[in-house]
């Protein structure tokens, strides 16, 4: 009970004279509405959380990570066209157009919320004519008339042992976790842009490569016969040299396959048609190259930067005050309910010579025997509170994680991609040499075969790296928090209901 409670409740003997004629019962309805302060249940505080001081897996540092750090970072990776999906994406994504109307719909309970600590009026009115028969003949004739009545009734609901008020403190903690869920919807989306358009443009260059060195795979068959035919080869390196070209010509398909599945998950992503996008990419285009690697910060960076972390701990909230709100109806409930009535034999007589009639008064429920379901609900909230808990510290951990994880990932694909592009090079002037020395005579067909297999499945394996590092440069900033920054309007309705007011309903 709050001190604004107890100086209310001192007051009430110094009720001014003209309240005396109040029936005595209003006097103590005032007295309970002093009691509207007090609140059952358990107040929320924040869990403390056991973080590490620094990462494993990056240089350690005091400094925490500021969000602007990590805002817009697909920027970086210096694409037009994928911040052009990127804007296209935020804009008609069918998962955040969900996302915002949860907003809306959270805040709409908030508001229904709060509509349960105000007093409900009702108005109401009637007008009825009648006619009564005379019960004999010789007492006249019948007798017809009108009677008019209005009139308003009240109900107001004391807040006793704060149910009302604990149910709009914790749907306002669920306004505040739509608000995070629409920050993980929209960092996830970019996410998944950024890295299927790189497994896109990956597709798209692989492709090329298996293109060109078919090419020049047809190039050595075409020599290989021409010295056949001249008798300098044999019948088997003709085939040998068909054998690998058709090989390699035979990863183009899957190739094509995949960065058509990449193009229709970007259309999907945007909220458009799956092949809404093949226009921008069909173009072809360079893997997106990771500049740099974005700071990592402290561990409990995490707790600020994580949408789904900032989510789990308002849901947390969330739980704790629907506990109060359930031990609540364990205690007794007051109610204040009031009428006004009049009635006249005309409609303009109603607010001058008419009859009135008035009552006021409370109304007090107290729950004596329900089998244990009230103290059930209780424990329900309690249990769910609790798994409310557990996911907020496994969002914690798994936050940590995704971290560890990212960092890991993109130093050691860099690290791979430089060894792979060293082997790219040297298995580039092995086949050079080999088909330098197979011309003069002073190496066999195989080693030709041999330096172009091996040239092609190098080149091969550095455009996957590639598309690797960039992918592990997408995850870890995902992981830190890194999203879109910028406004977005909720309060828009995808669809927007016209007519909705008294009209003449439709045929079916």
């Amino acid at each position: 009970m709050t001190k604004t409670a107890f100086a209310m409740n001192l007051s009430i003997g110094t009720i001014p004279a003209r309240l005396a004629g109040l029936p005595r019962l209003a006097g103590v309805s005032l007295m309970v509405v002093a009691l509207a302060g007090c609140a059952v249940g358990p107040d929320y505080a924040a869990p403390g959380q056991f973080l590490p001081t620094n990462w494993g897996n990056a240089p350690k540092t005091n400094k925490p990570l500021e969000t602007r750090q990590l805002a817009q970072w697909w920027k970086k990776l210096g694409d037009r066209r994928l911040n052009e999906i990127v804007d296209r994406a935020v804009a008609g994504n069918l998962d955040v157009a969900s996302a915002k109307a949860r907003i809306r719909e959270a805040r709409a309970t908030r508001r229904q919320a709060i509509g349960g600590l105000f007093p409900q009026v009702d108005g109401s009115g009637a007008a009825t004519r009648s006619r009564t028969a005379a019960a004999t003949s010789a007492s006249g004739g019948n007798t017809t008339g009108n009677l008019f009545q209005s009139g308003f009734d009240a109900s107001f609901e004391l807040d006793l042992f704060g149910a009302n008020a604990r149910n709009v403190e914790a749907t306002t903690y669920g306004v505040d976790a739509a608000d995070e869920d629409l920050r993980a919807t929209l960092l996830t989306l970019i996410g998944d842009v950024a890295t299927n358009y790189t497994e896109a443009r990956g597709a798209q260059a692989r492709a090329a490569l298996a293109r060109r060195t078919a090419a020049s795979q047809r190039e050595t068959e075409r020599l290989t016969r021409n010295r056949f035919t001249a008798g300098t080869a044999s019948a088997l390196d003709v085939e040998r040299a068909a054998a690998q070209a058709a090989t390699t010509e035979a990863a183009i398909p899957t190739l094509e396959a995949a960065y058509a599945q990449s193009l229709h998950q970007l259309g999907i992503l945007t909220g458009e048609a799956p092949t809404a996008l093949a226009g921008i990419l069909g173009s072809g285009g360079p893997i997106p190259a990771a500049r740099g690697t974005p700071p990592a910060g402290i561990p409990a960076d995490v707790l600020v930067n994580r949408p789904d972390v900032r989510r789990a701990e308002r849901q947390l909230a969330q739980s704790t005050a629907k506990i109060g709100q359930a031990e609540a109806a364990l205690y007794p409930s007051v109610s204040l309910t009031g009428n006004i009535r009049t009635t006249a034999l005309k409609t303009g007589d109603l607010a001058k010579n008419s009859s009135i009639g008035w009552s006021f008064g409370p109304s007090l429920s107290v729950p004596i025997f329900n089998g244990g379901e009230l103290r059930a609900a209780v424990e329900v909230a309690e249990a769910q509170r609790d798994q409310s808990d557990a996911a907020l510290r496994l969002a914690v951990l798994t936050a940590l994680q995704d971290v560890e994880n990212s960092l890991v990932n993109l130093a050691k694909e860099r690290v791979r991609a430089g060894k792979l592009s060293a082997a790219a090079t040297s298995y580039r002037e092995a086949a050079r040499l080999s088909r330098t020395l197979y011309q003069s005579g002073a190496a066999s067909f195989l080693d030709v075969l041999d330096a172009e297999r091996s040239l092609y499945s190098a080149e091969d394996t550095l455009l996957q790296s590639r598309v690797a590092v960039t992918s592990n440069f997408v995850s870890l900033n995902k992981a830190l928090g890194g999203g879109w920054d910028k406004p977005v309007d909720v309060l828009l309705p995808r669809l927007v209901d016209t007519h909705t007011g008294p009209h003449l309903r439709a045929a079916y």
